[in-house]
């Protein structure tokens, strides 16, 4: 059992990669950096991390079936920026919590999509998930008057994100696909990377001449590349989404531990924060996670 687990250290790789690219992020931002211009950085990392795909296949393109990746590449676009205005306007052991909801909401629209009722495993992760995002955003409340917002972005993104991974199902690896992954990929991220050089209007040059500020965005735009890639390739090499997701969905406690301590050395919103709201948050990230295990195993 154990040699079958080995491809679960991507996923497992992946949700590091994921929490500790958004602190680098979020150091970028507290040096008043904007959400376009982080989207503007990760998205181009992430299109071309993703046009490696490109030769691992040899099949032709189908021009009248180019509407499927643009459409795709807006969600996730969509996803990106509510992920990244969520860091920018609160905190990282806020948000990476609540990206965990994703995987719950794409077995929910999964489900409707395909005309079935919904398990009672899938209420029952449902209660826990909202349980736990109240956990996250209730603590701490008085001392940061955002955190309705952080919520309600990271939400979207995660909403996004689940429309997103549904429809590269759907377009790239169900039965009745069209596409290859090695075509459908990088068209789809050439297309983010088109759509985001309209960023190119709220870029900040100014801000990213700046060594240590540019370090923060390079450094966190590829670490949430790798991250995609690293979810990606065990995908498509190994299947077992369900365990791939429950691994991956380990990136809200990273998230709340990682930015503990990079508060304490670093500086930042964490910080400040008593030992019981953190312990409150790390609560909120468990009973998250947990709903998205009972959901994947049992909904």
């Amino acid at each position: 059992m154990l040699q079958d687990s080995y491809h679960l250290l991507f996923p497992l790789a992946a949700s590091v990669l994921f929490a500790c690219g958004l602190l680098f992020l979020k150091r970028a931002t507290m040096a008043g950096v904007n959400p376009w211009t982080v989207s503007l950085v990760a998205n181009l990392w992430a299109a071309t991390l993703f046009s490696g795909f490109w030769f691992l296949e040899s099949s032709p393109v189908v021009p009248r079936l180019l509407w499927q990746p643009a459409v795709v590449a807006l969600f996730f676009i969509c996803g990106q920026m509510g992920t990244f205005f969520a860091i920018t306007h609160g905190d990282v052991s806020i948000a990476a919590p609540l990206f965990g909801i994703k995987v719950l909401l794409v077995a929910i629209l999964a489900t409707v999509i395909g005309g079935q009722s919904l398990t009672s495993a899938i209420w029952i992760a449902a209660t826990l998930a909202t349980i736990g995002i109240a956990l996250v955003q209730w603590t701490g409340a008085g001392k940061h008057t955002r955190i309705g917002y952080t919520v309600l972005s990271a939400m979207a993104a995660s909403t996004s994100f689940s429309i997103f991974d549904v429809l590269v199902q759907r377009f790239c690896s169900s039965s009745q696909a069209s596409w290859s992954t090695g075509r459908f990929l990088p068209i789809m991220f050439w297309f983010v990377a088109g759509y985001t050089l309209l960023f190119l209007v709220g870029f900040q040059r100014e801000k990213f001449s700046i060594p240590s500020v540019r370090r923060s965005l390079l450094v966190g735009g590829f670490l949430i590349g790798m991250q995609a890639i690293c979810i990606v390739f065990t995908l498509s090499a190994f299947g077992d989404a369900p365990r791939v997701n429950v691994v991956y969905s380990m990136r809200g406690i990273w998230g709340v531990l990682l930015a503990w301590a990079a508060a304490l050395i670093w500086g930042g919103n964490e910080a400040d924060l008593t030992r019981k709201t953190m312990v409150f948050r790390l609560t909120g990230a468990l009973l998250i996670t947990i709903s998205v295990v009972i959901a994947i195993l049992f909904g």
